[in-house]
C-alpha cells in the first residue's frame, strides 16, 4: 500500500474545482470537491446595460448545491443556481465561491486559477456560439504535450468579452480508466487512503474487496490476474485486461484498469486539479526489473502532465465545460458489439467495472450537462453514500448494484443546448445497433430510435453543431482495414468503431442529413482518431441541400503515430482518388467530399497530426469561418485552409470519398 501523508493533518477545503459547467443567462451549474461538506456563497460581480457596477451574493442551500460524500474526507458539490433575473450577455462575470463562516475566498483557496492581475476568475455567457473549442482523448502518459494548455494559453492574452470562445467541448475520453501508468495507479491509490474514499465488496474476483484489490501483489501490471482460473473466463480476460497488441491503430495496456470506484473518484481528482497532488507521497511497488524499467519511464510523462495541472485547471474554471462521454471514460472498446456486451455484462466482476465507471462519469461529468434528468440517480447514490458513512466506509453491495443496473438500462446521457447554433451532443456508446445477423460484427453508433430523435431534434433548425465522438465521415482507407478485420472476426484489434461499419445505422444517418426539413448548415464536431481533419460535403445532385462540414480535432493529449499515419494519408488519396474503382463500394456515393489542407502541409497532406484543441469561428448562418487547431506543442495555430472556389465547383467523381486526392 503507498504511503501517505498523515491523516491527521489539515486538508484543505476544495479538492478540485470549481468547474464550470452549464452556463445560461438565467442558470449556472458548478462542480467541485470538498474535503468536508461546504456551505458556499456565490457572489457574481459585473457592469450592467448602464455601466453600473453590480454585485450580487447567492448563499446556495440544499436545493442549489447537493453534497454526496465519495469518502470519509472528499465530498462532491453539485452547485446549480437558477436565477430570477438573468444574467447579462457577452459581459465579463467575475465570480467568487466564499467558503463557511470564514467567507475565504477563491483568490486564498484556489490561487492558481487565477490569472495574472486578476482578483477573481471570471466568465462570459455568450448570446451565440460564434467560437468554440474542442477536443478529446487526454492521456496523461502519452509523451504529447498537454492540449488544455492552449485554451489556457488564450484565454491569458485577456481577449474581449465578445472575443472568447463560448464553450469547451470535451467530446470523448476525458480521463482513461483503462489504460493507467503504474505511478498514476500508484498516486491513485495514495489519495484514496488520504482522503478515506470508500470501499467496496468485489464479486467475481480473487479478491473479496477493495482493500484486498490494492494490496494484491497482482495490482500493479498484472490485474488479467485478479479473474478466477476458470475456463470460462477466458474471453473475459482476453476482451477486458487483455493489454491487446492492436496492429494498425494502437497498443492498448489494460493491466491497470481501474476497478473500484474509489479508483475512478480519485483518478478524476488528480486529472483536473493539482490540489491533491499536494496531500500524497508517491514511493514504488515491488516490480521486476522490466516493470520497473517501465515505471520510471512512466513516472516521468506523469511527472510531466502534473506540472501542467495548474493551466488545466484554470481554464476549467474560466470556460464553459461540456462533455460526453467515448470508450475510455469506461474501458476499451465499450459494447463494439453485442458479443462483447454479453461478455462483459453477463459477468459480475467486469459488469461491476463498467458500472463503477459510469457512476464516475454520472457525478463528474454527465450531472453538469444537464442537471435536470439526472434527479433520480445522483439521490440514489446521495443514499447510498449516507449508508457507507454509517458502515465503516463500505458501499452497500446491493444499492450500489441497483445503482449500476438503472445506469445502464438509462437512455438520457445525450443532451440539446437552446443555444444558436443549437448545439447537439450525441451519445454513441449506450444506443447501439446491434447486428443480428452475426453478433461479433459492430455495432451501429446509434439505434433506430435513437436516430429518429436526433432527426426530430434537427427539424427546422436553420444550422447546428453535432457533436459526435466519432467522426461520420472518416478516412476511407482506415475505415476499408478497420471492415477487413471485421470481416474476419477481429474488430476488436483495430477499434472497428466507425458511423459505416453498420449498414442500417448509416443508410439512416445519411438520409437524415439529406432530409428536406433538417438544417441547411450542419457542422460535425468529433476527435476519437487522434489526428485533425477537415471535409466539407454536399449532397450531389440536389439545388438547396444542406451544407455539411466534418471537423476533427487530433487528440487533447494524444496522438496518432506519426510514421503510420503519413503512409494512410498517401495510400488514401492514391487509392480513392476520383475515378478509383474501389469508390463503387462507399455508401457515400452520393455525396461530394471536399478535404481541406492544412496550411502547414509539406506534400499535400490532408491529415495532420498534432496533440491540442480545434478551434471553431461560425458566422450568422451558422457555418464555419475559420477552422484551426491550437498545437499543444507551442506551434503557431494550423489553419484548414478554405478550397478555391473554382476548386469547389469542378464536376467530381459520382463516388468521391472523404480523404481522397482532389488533384
Amino acid at each position: 500500500m503507498c504511503a501517505a501523508i498523515n491523516a491527521t493533518s489539515a486538508l484543505p477545503s476544495v479538492l478540485a474545482g470549481p468547474i464550470l459547467r452549464r452556463q445560461e443567462s438565467n442558470r449556472l451549474v458548478l462542480w467541485l470537491v470538498g474535503s468536508r461538506p461546504l456551505a458556499p456563497t456565490l457572489r457574481l460581480i459585473f457592469n450592467d446595460a448602464q455601466g453600473q457596477r453590480q454585485q450580487h451574493d447567492y448563499a446556495l442551500n440544499d436545493e442549489q448545491c447537493q453534497v454526496i460524500a465519495i469518502g470519509r474526507h472528499a465530498f462532491v458539490h453539485l452547485i446549480d443556481l437558477q436565477l430570477d433575473n438573468p444574467l447579462p450577455c457577452d459581459v465579463q462575470i467575475d465570480y467568487d465561491l466564499l467558503l463557511d463562516e470564514a467567507q475565504a475566498s477563491i483568490a486564498n483557496w484556489a490561487p492558481h486559477l487565477l490569472y495574472a492581475s486578476a482578483a477573481l476568475p471570471n466568465f462570459v455567457i455568450r448570446s451565440r456560439i460564434d467560437h468554440m473549442l474542442h477536443g478529446s482523448c487526454r492521456k496523461p502518459h502519452h509523451p504529447a504535450a498537454e492540449g488544455l494548455l492552449c485554451a489556457d494559453r488564450l484565454l491569458a492574452a485577456g481577449p474581449r468579452p465578445q472575443e472568447r470562445p463560448a464553450l469547451l467541448m470535451m467530446s470523448g475520453d476525458q480521463v482513461y480508466a483503462d489504460d493507467v501508468a503504474g505511478p498514476m495507479l500508484r498516486a491513485i491509490h495514495a489519495l484514496i487512503q488520504r482522503l478515506e474514499l470508500f470501499d467496496e465488496q468485489l464479486e467475481g474476483a480473487v479478491v473479496d474487496d477493495s482493500i484486498q484489490l490494492y494490496d494484491h501483489p497482482a495490482s500493479y501490471y498484472r490485474r488479467a490476474e485478479l479473474l478466477p482460473a476458470l475456463k470460462s473466463n477466458e474471453t473475459l480476460r482476453e476482451r477486458f485486461f487483455g493489454g491487446v497488441n492492436k496492429p494498425v491503430f494502437t497498443s492498448s495496456n489494460a493491466d491497470n484498469h481501474l476497478v473500484t470506484l474509489a479508483e475512478i473518484m480519485a483518478m478524476y481528482l488528480l486529472v483536473w486539479s493539482p490540489v491533491p497532488w499536494t496531500l500524497i507521497d508517491i514511493s514504488a511497488p515491488q516490480l521486476d526489473e522490466q516493470r520497473r524499467e517501465r515505471y520510471r519511464y512512466e513516472q516521468e510523462l506523469v511527472e510531466g502532465f502534473r506540472q501542467g495541472l495548474q493551466g488545466s485547471a484554470r481554464v476549467m474554471a474560466h470556460l464553459q465545460c461540456l462533455m460526453i462521454f467515448d470508450d475510455h471514460d469506461v474501458t476499451d472498446d465499450w459494447n463494439l458489439s453485442a458479443s462483447w456486451e454479453e461478455t462483459a455484462y453477463g459477468h459480475p466482476f467486469s459488469r461491476r467495472i463498467i458500472g463503477n465507471a459510469l457512476v464516475g462519469y454520472l457525478l463528474c461529468q454527465g450531472w453538469g450537462n444537464n442537471p435536470d434528468v439526472f434527479t433520480e440517480a445522483t439521490e440514489q447514490f446521495h443514499a447510498l453514500s449516507c449508508r457507507a458513512m454509517n458502515n465503516d466506509g463500505m458501499l452497500d453491495n446491493q444499492t450500489l448494484d441497483a445503482l449500476i443496473d438503472s445506469l445502464l438500462r438509462f437512455e438520457q446521457w445525450h443532451y440539446v443546448l437552446p443555444t444558436e447554433p443549437a448545439l447537439v451532443v450525441l451519445d454513441t456508446r449506450t444506443r447501439r445497433w446491434r447486428s443480428e445477423s452475426n453478433l461479433a460484427q459492430p455495432s451501429g453508433l446509434l439505434d433506430w430510435e435513437a436516430l429518429c430523435e436526433l432527426q426530430q431534434e434537427l427539424i427546422d433548425h436553420k444550422s447546428a453543431i453535432i457533436v459526435s465522438p466519432a467522426p461520420v465521415f472518416g478516412v476511407k482507407l482506415i475505415e476499408a482495414i478497420q471492415r477487413i478485420f471485421s470481416w474476419c472476426g477481429y474488430p476488436l484489434l483495430v477499434d472497428a468503431e466507425n458511423w459505416m461499419a453498420h449498414r442500417g445505422a448509416a443508410q439512416v444517418i445519411l438520409n437524415i442529413f439529406r432530409h428536406s426539413r433538417t438544417p441547411g448548415n450542419y457542422v460535425i464536431l468529433s476527435g476519437d482518431v487522434h489526428y485533425s481533419f477537415v471535409y466539407e460535403i454536399l449532397i450531389r445532385h440536389r439545388k438547396g441541400a444542406p451544407h455539411i462540414w466534418q471537423i476533427t480535432s487530433s487528440g487533447i493529449k494524444n496522438e496518432f503515430p506519426q510514421r503510420l499515419l503519413a503512409i494512410f494519408d498517401r495510400l488514401n488519396r492514391w487509392l480513392y482518388s476520383p475515378r478509383s474503382p474501389l469508390n463503387w463500394f462507399t455508401k457515400r456515393r452520393l455525396m461530394k467530399v471536399i478535404p481541406r489542407t492544412p496550411e502547414h502541409s509539406k506534400a499535400g497532406e490532408r491529415l495532420w497530426n498534432s496533440a491540442g484543441l480545434g478551434q471553431v469561428f461560425f458566422n450568422e448562418q451558422g457555418q464555419p469561418t475559420l477552422i484551426n487547431q491550437l498545437n499543444a506543442d507551442g506551434t503557431p495555430p494550423t489553419r484548414f485552409m478554405e478550397p478555391d472556389q473554382d476548386q469547389k465547383g469542378l464536376d467530381r467523381s459520382w463516388f468521391n470519398e472523404p480523404g481522397q486526392s482532389q488533384r
